[in-house]
């Protein structure tokens, strides 16, 4: 038996599902939903049929023509890929399955009130990517196979729903919504909603997402509406941030062709969640921490939107080629960040993916596998090998060939490409192969192998060659010299251009001196995220204590995983800082809780590794 994706129990020969109808009842005070799908495959299958899951109880599977039940077999988990559900079909093209998730399920993170914005209701939201999508529903868990979906959510009605799929209505709801569903109470109880949607366009299941809560919104353009916890302060500086989302999305059609997508909403979502954003079609979900009030968390708004043509419309076969999703979309970012905020930004935020990608290769001298573009993944986790790598090594990659080419041809090459294979999962070897044939050469004017399959940096890669960009790093480099930068050098700095500062900071500085430029531009109290944790890193890492409540304050406040990762590593790495090793600890028995569990995952991998 040929398996499809190392992280899944998916088989080559067995056919693929088409259409996954969904009903889910959330149960709220047992962090828990009960549910039931009805599953639709390409063509009739007799004998096993696999599909993903982990941490669900399956309550039965039933043939929905003669309501016999069909056999079936839940597997013991497996660390990584958690259980093998396996169905005895014959000659059955659909089946119907009932099922509940867990607490635990790795895909939800269920909020009580006082860990949400209103402080008042309850909030849930799921985070299926890479391989979670499986401890929300039964399914072939793998972005080779695209599925469509239509899901009923019945919740308490004083919240509302909202899902990466087209909302069909909110109404009552009906008895035969949801069939042999094991539930706690009635699903046509008072005081429960039905919210119904429909994906009509075939996604891979890491783009299964949907969140819960008291939401509020604004709208913000033609095809855009910001959604967040009905908060006025909330709503409104996240509608301020992103009021320029339509000019984006303009930008992003001349340089890639149409948005297939019809909406391009924004989900603002609690603290806790583990990413800066989730490309989820239709509903991009964001952290608050990119609502920074200079409108520069647009640029990872510009990342998102750009998944809808790269990533979204044409998907990485498995996470061993997780660069074609990332490095294409990072550079299609940044296109458009050029177009819409200047060369400059553009420049600042390659400046910062350069510095970026240095760290992740040194982070994995000892695991030189993770450094290549297409690596091998086989029984690794991959949120624990997460890194800059696909997205600035394959920006690189496409920013090498469009330099070799230019910019017009590159241009062209992309529309090309995208129009060929959307809506489809492709593998290095199909886009190899396709450059090949569409810009004859190539291959002898850079070393495609080296790019693809070698480890590090290649030669040709290339440092930013802007003016702004090396006036950053030069004055970082004479820090060590004690030269701090003027505030007439600093008067229009923004949040970027701090960053890119403190990343290039020389390694061994004193703790008095970031003190003493602390002490002048307050860079531990910044409301920017990533200036604070950028600080926060070098604080640590030149062992002084000082700012360890400001520490402790953002290891508590937020939970998105580029700033624990830093933090956490920091304070649990080398020897000899015992005193920061039992912070570290304490800090995270206190934290837990308010983290994904993704998030939680990722840090205990920290501590395994360096405690």
């Amino acid at each position: 038996m040929a398996a499809v994706d190392p992280h899944s129990f998916t088989e080559a020969s067995q056919p693929r599902t088409r259409h996954v109808s969904l009903s889910l009842y959330l149960d709220f005070s047992s962090s828990t939903i009960h549910a039931s799908g009805l599953f639709t495959l390409e063509r009739p299958h007799s004998g096993p049929f696999s599909l993903d899951t982990r941490s669900l109880s399956i309550h039965g599977v039933i043939d929905p023509a003669s309501r016999d039940p069909l056999p079936f077999t839940l597997s013991s988990p497996d660390t990584i890929k958690g259980s093998e559900l396996s169905i005895t079909l014959s000659n059955h093209s659909s089946f119907f399955i009932t099922y509940s998730t867990s607490p635990s399920s790795s895909a939800l993170q269920w909020l009580l009130p006082p860990q949400t914005f209103t402080k008042s209701h309850p909030f849930v939201y799921t985070q299926c990517q890479a391989i979670h999508a499986r401890s929300v529903f039964p399914c072939q868990d793998t972005p080779a196979v695209r599925i469509r979906y239509s899901a009923r959510l019945n919740i308490p009605s004083q919240l509302s729903a909202v899902m990466a799929a087209r909302h069909v209505q909110r109404r009552s709801p009906k008895n035969d919504d949801a069939l042999d569903v094991v539930l706690p109470s009635p699903w046509c109880a008072e005081g429960r909603v039905v919210e119904e949607f429909e994906m009509e366009q075939s996604v891979p299941p890491y783009l299964f997402a949907f969140a819960v809560g008291a939401l509020g919104n604004r709208e913000v353009g033609p095809r855009t509406r910001v959604y967040a916890e009905d908060v006025a302060a909330v709503l409104d500086s996240a509608a301020a941030e992103f009021a320029g989302t339509e000019e984006m999305i303009r930008e992003g059609e001349r340089l890639f062709g149409p948005y297939e997508w019809e909406r391009f909403d924004l989900l603002v979502l609690p603290p806790s969640f583990p990413y800066g954003g989730m490309e989820n079609p239709r509903m991009v979900f964001l952290t608050p921490t990119v609502v920074k009030g200079d409108a520069t968390g647009a640029q990872v708004v510009a990342h998102e939107l750009a998944h809808s043509w790269t990533g979204n419309l044409i998907t990485n076969k498995t996470n061993e080629h997780f660069w074609l999703n990332e490095g294409f979309t990072t550079y299609a970012e940044r296109r458009i960040v050029e177009a819409v905020q200047g060369e400059q930004r553009a420049a600042l935020n390659i400046g910062i993916g350069w510095r970026g990608l240095n760290e992740d290769v040194e982070r994995f001298k000892d695991n030189l596998e993770f450094t290549k573009l297409k690596c091998n993944q086989e029984g690794i986790d991959p949120d624990n090998v997460y890194s800059q790598v696909p997205y600035e090594k394959g920006f690189q990659f496409l920013w090498c060939i469009e330099r070799q080419i230019g910019r017009p041809a590159f241009d062209e090459f992309l529309k090309k490409y995208i129009g060929t294979f959307k809506f489809q999962s492709i593998d290095t070897e199909t886009f190899i192969d396709f450059l090949k044939a569409n810009i004859p050469g190539i291959e002898n004017q850079i070393d495609i192998v080296l790019w693809t399959e070698g480890t590090g940096i290649p030669p040709d890669a290339y440092e930013p060659d802007s003016t702004i960009y090396k006036l950053i790093v030069s004055l970082a480099n004479e820090f060590i010299n004690g030269r701090m930068p003027r505030e007439d050098e600093v008067d229009d700095w923004q949040g970027q251009e701090w960053e890119l500062y403190l990343d290039n900071l020389p390694k061994s500085i004193e703790a008095s001196q970031l003190v003493d430029l602390d002490s002048r531009y307050k860079l531990s109290e910044s409301k920017d995220y990533e200036v604070k944790v950028a600080f926060l890193r070098r604080a640590i890492s030149s062992g002084c204590k000082t700012y360890y409540n400001e520490v402790e304050k953002t290891l508590k406040g937020v939970g998105r995983m580029k700033y624990l990762r830093p933090l956490y590593t920091a304070l649990v790495k080398g020897s000899g800082n015992e005193d920061s090793k039992v912070f570290a600890k304490t800090l995270f028995s206190e934290a837990r809780e308010c983290y994904h569990p993704i998030a939680q995952g990722v840090v205990e991998a920290i501590f395994s590794k360096h405690l």
